[in-house]
């Protein structure tokens, strides 16, 4: 499917868009960056959902101020479970909710810090959510209280995370939620990426810990986003 991308602003900050160029009552989708920000790699994912009949917005939460400083305070405001990264993300929902293409259905999908976001976000109001290797919180039954249908995807070798995918599958069975729950042993974080875009400095450390691309759970991984969003976010 023939997809266009733009960059536009949602509450002054960079956010990427991206759709099919014709038709219309397409799900919306948020998708929420890993810790490497809006680039390139981010922007291949979008393109690649919105192909497969979405309507895609990608906002940029760190902005324009100093990377490091922008990153911590989103780290902080995941943790606090409040602040502008969760009312950027708001926003962008309430875009989609509104679109001229779109069918009124929303889901949130998010990488690494995104998808620890996309896990919180599942009961605010989401039809779905993809998390993929995002962060479990100790409370996470109390986080899927009324949550959304997840799709969630975690990497075998991600050492610090893997541990604590029992404690989301019983959460997820606990409070009846649907999901479709998947560990990858060969791979570890980040698997999803086509490329190993981690700063160069970062990149030594990331292979140390398996991170990165892994083709063959990264190809089962989107099959499963795909069905499961085209299941929970379209319109009979």
């Amino acid at each position: 499917m023939e997809t266009v991308a733009t960059d536009t602003r949602l509450d002054d900050r960079l956010a990427v868009v991206v759709r099919p160029t014709t038709g219309k009552d397409w799900p919306g989708v948020v998708m929420i960056h890993e810790a490497w920000g809006i680039d390139a790699e981010l922007r291949s994912q979008a393109a690649r959902l919105a192909a497969a009949g979405f309507v895609v917005i990608a906002p940029d939460l760190f902005g324009e101020g100093p990377r490091l400083r922008c990153m911590i305070a989103v780290f902080k405001a995941l943790r606090a479970r409040s602040g502008p990264a969760f009312d950027l993300l708001g926003r962008a929902r309430e875009e989609l909710l509104h679109d001229a293409q779109g069918n009124g259905r929303v889901g949130v999908i998010g990488f690494c810090l995104g998808g620890g976001f996309a896990l919180l976000l599942s009961s605010e109001g989401y039809e779905a959510s993809s998390v993929n290797y995002g962060m479990i919180p100790a409370d996470v039954e109390e986080v899927l209280s009324g949550a959304c249908p997840v799709v969630a995807s975690y990497g075998g070798l991600d050492a610090q995370l893997v541990k604590q995918v029992p404690r989301l599958q019983a959460a997820l069975e606990k409070n009846n939620v649907t999901h479709d729950l998947e560990v990858y042993p060969n791979a570890g974080h980040s698997f999803l990426n086509a490329t190993n875009n981690a700063p160069a400095l970062i990149r030594p450390l990331m292979r140390l810990a398996h991170g990165g691309p892994e083709p063959v759970a990264a190809a089962d991984a989107w099959r499963r986003i795909e069905t499961f969003f085209g299941e929970h976010l379209r319109t009979a």
